[in-house]
């Protein structure tokens, strides 16, 4: 069983590399206004096959060797975590489809977004390594950082209704793409409390 467990973990750690490559090629296409649909759908269909592959093995372990308590919590987290990391493949997909229905939007103010972009990324890293090294401490750092981003994705929207001069269709392409961060923010918290629960055999209500 050990062998498979050790499996597990080193899907879950390459879809988070690919996760954030996803996400940063995405996000630097929808800022250079280059097309990168094609490229991004790969990612995501790869994090797609990972994610069957992890629920498969994972399925395969608990039939073969019935695992209890914490191994059982361990696989059970694998595959809610291989989901949020495909959920992170296909929000990078929406982001770069964003130049098919905006056209070139370089211009826009972006620097939000990069902003945000550059945090939401963080928390892929730190989603990974709290999995890897079972860091309660750092699980609970995503919820903190999430609530930046939202924070952000509210600044937005508040000033994109209150400025009557602001460029309409570049309020409408931000809006979205941090609609797109806010929502792998969210899965990213959700690895974190999958590691909680893991680690202390429960889930830790958010504040």
């Amino acid at each position: 069983m050990d062998i498979g467990l050790d499996r597990l973990s080193k899907m879950i750690y390459e879809m988070g590399r690919l996760s954030e490559v996803a996400v940063s090629k995405a996000i630097e296409g929808y800022v250079k206004a280059v097309n990168i649909v094609d490229e991004i759908y790969e990612l995501s269909q790869q994090l797609r096959l990972l994610e069957d592959e992890v629920t498969e093995l994972a399925l395969e372990i608990i039939a073969r060797y019935q695992p209890v308590a914490k191994d059982l919590r361990f696989i059970r987290s694998c595959m809610e975590i291989a989901y949020g990391f495909s959920r992170f493949g296909r929000y990078a997909y929406d982001i770069s489809k964003l130049i098919e229905e905006f056209g070139g939007i370089g211009d826009c103010p972006n620097q939000m977004v990069l902003d945000t972009a550059e945090k939401v990324k963080n928390m892929i890293r730190i989603s990974v390594s709290s999995f890897r090294d079972r860091d309660v401490a750092a699980a609970e750092k995503l919820e903190e950082l999430d609530d930046e981003i939202d924070e952000a994705y509210r600044t937005h929207v508040r000033r994109a209704i209150n400025d009557p001069a602001s460029d309409k269709r570049c309020d409408m392409a931000i809006t979205l793409v941090l609609r797109y961060l806010e929502r792998i923010a969210d899965h990213a918290t959700y690895i974190g409390e999958a590691v909680q629960y893991v680690t202390v055999g429960e889930r830790v209500p958010r504040r």
